[in-house]
């Protein structure tokens, strides 16, 4: 199967089953990430409260957890979502926004990732070295590392965890032990609106709910991300049309713009 084929089988199961993702995500990118669920095919759910969180796991085809905007009682829902989809065998997919930065996210993304590995972590550069403690994070969210800069930090952290790891960046790479991807669609105008990242989290976790393969379904997800950011430039005159095209482009890919892309 060409890489083609294998992102189009996956965008055709999102479409036809809409797995629920559960996100408990930050306040920034609630909206942002819901309508790109949408887009792509999936139905989003943002549920962070302790007294509901473990219930909705259990109707989920995946949980996406995005430290963005943290607070003491969201990290608990976050603890029992993550160990409730690890009991239930639900994919998680953790986004470390920021970590480095504070000693409270430092402290929240190593508890949570010891008391239940994720399937995919997606982070920038900086984000990743800093999980691996081997930096001491970027600038708040943005990355002042390259992607390139965190592969073996990113490596690390895969085998000791078993996750697949994103890194997210000019050229995207995709993590799974030894075995190293490269996905390089996508433009710089992607970097010019909030959420971005937030948002190949979040579809990373719509693929991982379809494709047990965890490799697989970071490459696809991120490949996707890549193709409709371009097709979203053709289109748009900046980040407000941007946006608008992006979520577009999610809802109309087909195969023959995946392979015109590749």
């Amino acid at each position: 199967m060409t890489r083609a084929d294998s992102i189009w089988s996956d965008v055709k199961k999102i479409r036809a089953n809409a797995p629920l993702v559960q996100n408990i995500t930050n306040y920034v990118v609630m909206n942002n990430t819901a309508n790109a669920l949408l887009a792509v095919g999936a139905s989003p759910a943002m549920v962070h409260s302790v007294d509901e969180v473990e219930e909705m796991v259990a109707f989920a085809g995946a949980l996406v957890v995005n430290i963005g905007t943290l607070s003491r009682h969201w990290i608990d829902g976050m603890e029992m979502a993550m160990v409730k989809a690890k009991e239930l065998g639900k994919p998680i997919v953790f986004d470390p926004v920021a970590v480095g930065a504070t000693q409270l996210r430092n402290e929240a993304c190593e508890t949570l990732i010891q008391k239940a590995a994720p399937a995919i972590i997606r982070g920038n550069g900086s984000e990743i070295l800093a999980l691996n403690k081997a930096a001491s994070g970027g600038k708040g969210v943005d990355s002042t590392a390259a992607a390139e800069d965190a592969v073996g930090a990113a490596q690390a952290i895969s085998k000791e965890f078993g996750s697949v790891v994103v890194i997210s960046g000019q050229t995207d790479f995709i993590i799974s032990g030894d075995q190293v991807a490269k996905v390089e669609n996508g433009t710089p105008m992607m970097t010019r609106l909030t959420g971005m990242g937030c948002t190949a989290t979040a579809i990373c976790g719509a693929f991982a709910a379809i494709n047990p393969d965890s490799f697989e379904a970071a490459i696809n997800a991120m490949y996707v991300m890549g193709i409709c950011g371009e097709q979203a430039l053709a289109k748009s005159t900046g980040p407000g049309s941007f946006q608008v095209a992006f979520l577009d482009a999610l809802y109309n890919l087909t195969l023959a713009g995946i392979q015109d892309a590749l």
